[in-house]
């Protein structure tokens, strides 16, 4: 019996680790040119784009993909972040209990965790920009509000941003 990995193998296995990395979102963080007049640690959400800047110094701001708003759902406006919490509970609101009466009334942290491993509330109210579970729906217009990040960088901006961030969400 011949042990090891033949080309083949490796191939397939290499292919498939590939795939996963893109499929979760790996390559969804990048630094662009950002030529708002927002001041540096800004967070600027672009609805229509379906894109976050947090904003830099020097004319830069690190983009992140997202899913918003779905229809009825979005909203505009100037908040802040109001709490950081690692390893959130989701606590389903009314209106989400309403639309979708099987799910609990609180989900732990975990892989079932709609709010992924990171999520930072806002001032207006019940929103968060939040991870997910759903790394397929980032990109889309998917929520009830929520600004939906993949993991990876939910955690990345997570380590960036402090209590009292301002965040500017736009059409």
């Amino acid at each position: 019996m011949q042990r090891g990995w033949t080309i083949a193998a490796v191939s397939a296995v290499a292919a498939g680790m590939l795939a996963a990395l893109v499929s979760t979102g790996a390559q969804a963080r990048e630094t662009v040119s950002f030529a708002d007049s927002y001041r540096p640690g800004t967070i600027v959400i672009k609805t229509g784009e379906r894109r976050l800047y947090l904003v830099m110094t020097g004319g830069k701001a690190v983009r992140y993909r997202v899913g918003v708003g779905r229809r009825g759902k979005q909203w505009s406006g100037r908040t802040r972040i109001t709490r950081k919490v690692v390893d959130p509970i989701f606590s389903p609101p009314a209106e989400v209990k309403r639309d979708i009466p099987t799910l609990p009334d609180l989900i732990p942290p975990g892989p079932r965790n709609p709010l992924g491993p990171r999520a930072m509330t806002l001032a207006r109210g019940s929103y968060a920009i939040h991870g997910t579970n759903r790394p397929g729906s980032v990109g889309g217009y998917v929520s009830y509000g929520c600004i939906r990040m993949y993991n990876r960088d939910i955690v990345d901006l997570f380590e960036r941003v402090r209590v009292g961030t301002p965040v500017v969400v736009l059409p």
